[in-house]
Formats: structure tokens, C-alpha cells, sequence
């Protein structure tokens, strides 16, 4: 299909081109037929610029990942230097390289102290498949080949290939996809704010929530639940925190039934929540830990998948039966991209990004919050700095706008037209700015927040 944007020459512009040629993720297509791409064009600290020459501080450091914002010169030149080295090497065969080891050691250096190895791969999503891989290679090498079911929660989104998007728990990541496969179960989403009963406390919540849990492993038999993901905070289901004492109880249950408990840091990680690990401000102690994301400051696509010793010794004699652990991707550890993941982790060191996070937490949170009492604001949560603004049509019942208004997209858009980049997570504003950005451009973010709240307000009441 050849398709002319309105007022431009088919063809002759990059607009066009890129409707003619180019199928774009999570989009509406025909939409985008007619209206045609949003072109980045150059990064600048925590902003962009788009091919019109305007600037716009991305308030969602991309897709919550461009930890140290678009123009990082070491990281392209960490880049460079490895291609005129080493451009490509496998991991196949024990085959390794220089730089892919002292990834594995600086990354195991500070992951969260349960976990001691990395098995590398591309994205997230792959990682959340290569954990779903290994759980089931791990029951089979425990002798329980029953032990094979994961449990995920709703609202929960842990990537979009065919096994992690089942384990998403959003309708829209599986619609028409024929999703999800066998041996997902989904457990109930920890919102406190949404789900509490009446007079419920956030403790009580918390209990009630790991009691569900716990009849769920009953319904189908510990004997075949293998594992239970989650995100330490729900990001892209709409930036939801765990009530006080949550992941405690939900820990005690998977040790109390053998359960492999799987952390997805690929949001959380490298100190978006204010520590180095979602993990460490949860206290958490997962079996496997995914990341992938900040680990490269997304300047190239790295992952990895660590993992625990009980699972690490599972796979040695397994292997050992088998004669191979039959697993990996032709660009695990690719030797650029780890060389980029090594600067990245350099430089966290170097300008203590834990410390950075925290530090600017307050005037994000602050900020955000300082919203909470207007009219189509329903709820501010988050902590370092990830936070989402849930939006409403009615405060005292907190009833949310009819679908067809598109509040959510509204204030995205009347942010964009303010130079401020955020995303619409349904009716949720989503926050996640790079962790290099400036606290002026915090204030600027929050204000413009304001600006844009008043603006759909307008058009929504």
C-alpha cells in the first residue's frame, strides 16, 4: 500500500516514507496511516529533538530506559573502540570474550545479593523467555515435570514475545494474538488503591492479597506451580507500588511450596526506585532476577537473566545428563553491546546514579503530588523516580472516564504540545525520567503537568 501524508509529496519527505515502508510497534496502525510518525531526530541530555528542531525533555526516558539520557559521548565511544577490536563473538560452545567477562563480573558485583550468575540475551522479553525456560529445565532436572506452571499477576507486563507476553497481565499485549499459552495462571493485581474493601488497611490488603495467592498454588496443586514473576513495581500496568508487607508474605508462600520466585527488574533496575535494585527496596531474595533496559542506558540492546546457585547447579547436572544446555541467541552477549554495558555500569559507579535517584526523587515525587487534589486526579503514587498519575471522572468514587474520551491521551498530548514527552498508560500519566536529569527540568516537567491537567480538564468535565 502506498500511502501520501496530507500536504507532503509522497515519497519525498521521511514522514511518508516511513508510512510507506515502516510497520510500527505498539501502534494503531490505521491511524498511523493517516497521521503519520513523530520523528526523533537528535538527543540532548535528558531532552530530545524532533526533525522540526523542537526540544522536549523526555519525561519517560524513552520506554523507561535511557537511564543517562541522549548524548552520553563514552557510551558511543565504548562503542567504537569495541567494534575496531572485537566486533562480533559468540557464547556458543564456551566460547566467551574480555569485555562479556567483565560485564559478568561487574554486573554480579552489584545484583541483588540472592543472585550469582548471568546468562546474557537481547531485550527484556527475552530474558522473561530464557527465565520461563529455565524454570521448566529446572523442574525437569528436580524430577517434576508437573512443576511447570508460573504464576503472573493482572496489570503485570513482562515483555511481548509469545511466552512473556502470556505472562502479561494486559489484554491488549494479547488480543487477536491467540494468547496466552498453557501453564500461565493469573493472580489478582496488588492495587491498593483500586482494590482495597471498605475500611480496608494496606496490611490487611497485603494479607488478604497473599491469602488469594496461596488458594490460587492450592486450586492447582503445588505440585505444578513451578514459579511466580512479578515486577517489584508494575510499570507499564500502570506504575503501581506494593502495599506494605506484600512481597513478604508472597515470598514465605513460594518458599513454603517450592515455588521459584522470578524478580522482573527490567524496569526497576539500576536504581530507578531510589536503590540499585527494586529488589533491594522491596527486600526482596528472587531465584532469578531479569534486567535489561539502564543496563546499557539503552544505547545498544543488552539483557541478562541471573540467576541463584540452586538453579545454576540444577542446570550443570542437567546438562551433564544431556550432554548440553540447549539455550542462547545468536547476539547473547554480544561483545559491542557488552562493551557499552561496561561503560554504562562505569559510569554509575563514577557519578553514584543510587544517590543520583535519590536525590532527585523529592521534587518528582513532591511535584507530582502537589496534583493530587485536582479535579480529574484520582490517585499519585511511585517512589524514586518512577511515578503515574491515575486519572479520573469522579474523585469521591474514583470512577474513570468512559473509555471512548481518551482522557489519558489528552494529557499526553497537551504535555507533548508543552515540550514535556510522557506516556499514556490508559487513564495513568506515566513518569520516568532519565536519572541524569536536571532538578529545573524536574520543575519544569511537574509544572507542565499542571498546565496540561487543566487544559484536558477543560475538555473532559
Amino acid at each position: 500500500m502506498k500511502t501520501e501524508l496530507p500536504g507532503r509529496t509522497p515519497f519525498n519527505s521521511d514522514a511518508a516514507r516511513d508510512i510507506a515502508y515502516h510497520v510500527h510497534a505498539q501502534t494503531n496502525l490505521d491511524a498511523h496511516l493517516k497521521t503519520g510518525p513523530f520523528i526523533i531526530a537528535k538527543g540532548d541530555g535528558a531532552g530530545v529533538i524532533d526533525d522540526q528542531g523542537k526540544r522536549y525533555i523526555d519525561a519517560m526516558a524513552g520506554l523507561w530506559s535511557a537511564a543517562l539520557g541522549f548524548s552520553e559521548k563514552r557510551l558511543a565511544e565504548a562503542a567504537y573502540k569495541q567494534m575496531l577490536e572485537l566486533p562480533y563473538s559468540s557464547t556458543f560452545a564456551g566460547r566467551s570474550c574480555p569485555v562479556l567477562i567483565e560485564l559478568a563480573e561487574r554486573l554480579m558485583s552489584i545484583a541483588p545479593k540472592s543472585v550469582s550468575r548471568a546468562l546474557f540475551c537481547n531485550s527484556g522479553s527475552e530474558a522473561v523467555d530464557t527465565a520461563m525456560k529455565l524454570v521448566w529445565y529446572y523442574q525437569n532436572a528436580k524430577g517434576r515435570p508437573e512443576k511447570k506452571k508460573i504464576i503472573a499477576r493482572e496489570k503485570a507486563y513482562h515483555g511481548s514475545t509469545i511466552a512473556s507476553a502470556s505472562l502479561t497481565g494486559l489484554e491488549r499485549m494479547q488480543r487477536e494474538f491467540d494468547l496466552p499459552i498453557a501453564r500461565v495462571v493469573r493472580a489478582p493485581c496488588p492495587h491498593y488503591w483500586k482494590f482495597a474493601g471498605p475500611g480496608e488497611s494496606e496490611g490487611a490488603f497485603s494479607e488478604r492479597m497473599a491469602i488469594d495467592l496461596e488458594a490460587i498454588i492450592l486450586r492447582e496443586g503445588p505440585e505444578t506451580v513451578g514459579a511466580f514473576i512479578a515486577e517489584p513495581l508494575q510499570g507499564a500496568g500502570g506504575v503501581i507500588p506494593p502495599p506494605a508487607g506484600y512481597f513478604k508474605r508472597v515470598e514465605a508462600i513460594c518458599r513454603k511450596y517450592d515455588i521459584l520466585f522470578i524478580a522482573d527488574e527490567v524496569i526497576c533496575g539500576f536504581g530507578r526506585t531510589g536503590e540499585m535494585w527494586g529488589s533491594e527496596t522491596y527486600d526482596l531474595a528472587p531465584d532469578m532476577v531479569t534486567c535489561a533496559k539502564a543496563l546499557s542506558a539503552s544505547y545498544l540492546p543488552i539483557a541478562a537473566l541471573m540467576i541463584n546457585e540452586r538453579v545454576f547447579e540444577a542446570m550443570v547436572e542437567q546438562s551433564r545428563k544431556i550432554t548440553l544446555f540447549g539455550h542462547g541467541f545468536t547476539y547473547s552477549g554480544h561483545p559491542v553491546a557488552a562493551a557499552v554495558a561496561v561503560e554504562t555500569l562505569k559510569i554509575y559507579e563514577e557519578r553514584d546514579i543510587v544517590a543520583m535517584a535519590k536525590e532527585a526523587s523529592p521534587s518528582l515525587q513532591k511535584g507530582l503530588r502537589a496534583f493530587a487534589g485536582h479535579p480529574i486526579v484520582g490517585e499519585v503514587r511511585g517512589v524514586g523516580m518512577i511515578a503515574g498519575v491515575e486519572l479520573v471522572a469522579d474523585k469521591a468514587v474514583k470512577r474513570p472516564f468512559d473509555a471512548t474520551k481518551g482522557a489519558g491521551a489528552i494529557v499526553q498530548e497537551e504535555m507533548k504540545a508543552r515540550g514535556v514527552l510522557v506516556r499514556a498508560l490508559g487513564d495513568v500519566i506515566a513518569f520516568c525520567p532519565p536519572l541524569i536529569i536536571a532538578e529545573d527540568e524536574v520543575k519544569t516537567v511537574t509544572a507542565r503537568f499542571g498546565e496540561a491537567l487543566d487544559a484536558a480538564a477543560a475538555k473532559l468535565l
